[in-house]
């Protein structure tokens, strides 16, 4: 964690007058990530802050917070470009969209599926962010497993081919055993075990 005061993240501080929303909402936030311990530190903008918050499907979220003097925007990666099913992909996405509060998912150039919102910056508050930080983490975090099965699962049973075939760990594919196993029997999948020593 970088220590707000410190030569890391002198830097980062909002521009402007030192008692602008812009540095009362930068204080805000680091000192609500202190308090539940997330750990951050200063990002390359003005006023951004960058939290990694830990995941159960995915390891981690890293989270941009920019916080100006009108808006704070936050930013957080969720998926690559989907491999296949592109429809199949943004439809689920779309249909969160209407469920989830301040946030929406986005696509970038590179088809990368991203988490995108802005908050009024005299809005922050600990209990705004608390939820924030919540909202932040579902919309990323909770349908990991979902978006992979559904944008990368032909990759995902080439993968399980071939790590069967190579006697190789099956451990961070466990969650889809349901889907993949039988892969490796799959002509369109399978691979050629090691030979023999």
């Amino acid at each position: 964690m970088t220590d707000p005061e410190g030569s890391d993240a002198a830097g980062a501080l909002p521009t402007g007058d030192a008692g602008g929303e812009a540095t009362v909402g930068y204080a805000a936030v680091t000192a609500f990530l202190d308090d539940a311990e997330i750990p951050w530190e200063a990002g390359a903008h003005p006023g951004e802050i960058v939290a990694t918050l830990p995941g159960e499907r995915k390891l981690k979220t890293v989270t941009s917070l920019i916080v100006g003097e009108q808006t704070t925007s936050v930013t957080a990666f969720v998926v690559r470009n989907p491999d296949e099913n592109h429809v199949g992909v943004y439809r689920y996405l779309l249909r969160r969209n209407l469920r989830m509060p301040l946030l929406s998912y986005a696509i970038d150039d590179d088809g990368d599926v991203w988490v995108r919102g802005q908050l009024p910056t005299t809005a922050l508050d600990a209990a705004l962010l608390d939820h924030l930080m919540g909202v932040v983490l579902n919309a990323a975090d909770g349908p990991f497993n979902d978006l992979l099965v559904l944008g990368f699962l032909t990759s995902m049973k080439r993968e399980w081919a071939w790590r069967v075939a190579r006697g190789e760990s099956l451990a961070n594919l466990e969650a889809f055993r349901a889907i993949l196993a039988g892969s490796e029997d799959d002509p369109a999948y399978a691979v050629a075990p090691l030979p023999p020593d």
